[in-house]
């Protein structure tokens, strides 16, 4: 394998040298055929004792420095506290990154932290990802799972695992912001731009990853994604999502649905997210302003107008997107949220009685959808049935089902793992056993990010 060191040698100052601690058992739990013969990477040798070792990052790499604002609040100084970039591979021209998350301590962890993470966070970052690749949503991905034989207390004393990942890079909202601080922000840009918008000028690429987050967000919300730590440490240039910790996929439709535990005031709700979005790009409208134009009252003027037609352009996307899925105009799609926010049905049932009612069976529909005018409007706009059917998945990664393969998986128990990992990765494939909601519902419901 030829590793490259890309980020780490073109921006030595936004990263540090460190290593993966020694583990005591150390074991490969999932590793991900496919996504490492795309790569060129070859599976027996990640399955050997030094592909561990380097799987676990005992062969070196480095930590990735990043400043955010969490929960609206600046930290200034932040970084992989228990995460390392092992390096980029190459393939077909582009880098790819693999970086690794539970490793142990770094020289960006705070005070009082042991660098790992649970198993089962680790399994439920694997297991999303991968299930928001298979819906079509721009994600990292997920390479390996590996149990490190170490019990860590959190909540109880449970096992913990590093879970290996790729994206295109994991340069974040918030390593511009540190690079604001430290005068290397037109470095960080170029670096930035020669990576995922070649040619582009810096308005130019400021345009552009908003364009890539809106259509990243938006294909979130279709399925009823919640993200619940929308901060600018987790917001990426590339449009990826990225950091799978306490997120979760809403149920009954309310744009108020919170399930983080961390999120006590509901600031990354599921109807919230839009406008976090736009919050998050007026601060890298702001990291970047020496960048837009020499004259600061034209840079100023430039990113104002950017951030103020960031909803109208949300909007637009959100109805497009959701217009394309259902088969019919955008003008509908004002109809349609209306009658979810009335009916609150599940949101992917709901969708797949569209099919069916696209198909000439709507009484699921009329019985999800009793409230409103939309069905009868969207019947009258004569959806391809066959259109409608191919956009809305049949299963997603209900709450409880993961809650119970996770649960089952640190009892040393992996085959309902296994099972549902395969049902998220076919979602369009009929699946009885993943396709119903909980029957309680989900109220108090939370998830937990595994730090």
């Amino acid at each position: 394998m030829q590793l490259h060191h890309d980020f780490a040698q073109k921006l030595p100052h936004l990263v540090r040298p460190t290593e993966g601690e020694e583990q005591p058992h150390p074991q490969l739990l999932i590793l991900n055929e496919e996504l490492a013969t795309q790569l060129g990477l070859d599976p027996d040798w990640l399955r050997s004792s030094e592909g561990i070792e380097f799987l676990t990052g005992r062969a070196g790499g480095h930590a990735m420095a990043y400043s955010g604002f969490q929960f609206g609040a600046f930290n200034p100084q932040m970084g992989d506290g228990r995460a390392m970039l092992l390096g980029e591979v190459e393939k077909d021209g582009q880098l790819w990154d693999l970086h690794a998350k539970g490793t142990g301590l770094t020289p960006f962890s705070r005070p009082g932290s042991d660098g790992r993470g649970t198993l089962s966070s680790m399994l439920r970052e694997y297991l999303v990802s991968e299930a928001m690749y298979a819906l079509g949503v721009p994600t990292t991905r997920a390479l390996a799972v590996l149990s490190t034989g170490q019990p860590i207390q959190r909540g109880h004393v449970q096992p913990a695992g590093i879970v290996v990942r790729v994206a295109a890079s994991h340069i974040r909202v918030g390593t511009f912001h540190l690079a604001a601080q430290t005068d290397y922000t037109r470095q960080l840009a170029d670096y930035a731009i020669a990576r995922h918008y070649p040619g582009a000028d810096y308005q130019h690429f400021f345009a552009q990853v908003m364009d890539t987050q809106i259509r990243t967000v938006s294909q979130w919300m279709r399925l009823g994604f919640i993200h619940g730590v929308m901060n600018t440490d987790n917001t990426t240039i590339s449009g990826e999502t990225i950091d799978y910790g306490p997120c979760a996929f809403m149920e009954s439709y309310s744009p108020s649905t919170v399930f983080s535990s961390i999120d006590t005031q509901g600031r990354y709700a599921f109807g919230n997210q839009p406008s976090i979005l736009g919050w998050n790009l007026a601060r890298l409208a702001e990291s970047f302003l020496p960048l837009f134009d020499l004259d600061m009252n034209k840079a100023m003027d430039f990113a104002q107008e950017s951030i103020n037609g960031f909803a109208d352009h949300f909007e637009a996307q959100r109805k497009a997107d959701m217009a394309a899925a259902l088969n019919t105009s955008p003008d509908l799609i004002s109809s349609y949220s209306t009658a979810m926010q009335l009916n609150g049905p599940d949101i992917t049932l709901a969708h797949r009685a569209l099919a069916d009612a696209a198909a000439g069976h709507p009484a699921p529909a009329r019985e999800l959808l009793p409230e409103g005018d939309f069905l009868e409007e969207y019947l009258a706009s004569s959806p391809d049935p066959a259109r409608v059917d191919s956009a809305m998945p049949r299963v997603i990664p209900r709450n409880l089902a993961v809650e119970s393969a996770l649960s089952a998986a640190e009892r040393g128990d992996i085959g309902p793992y296994q099972e549902l990992l395969h049902a998220v990765t076919h979602p369009w494939e009929p699946n009885p056993s993943f396709e119903s909601p909980d029957p309680n519902g989900l109220e108090g419901y939370l998830t937990y990010c595994g730090t």
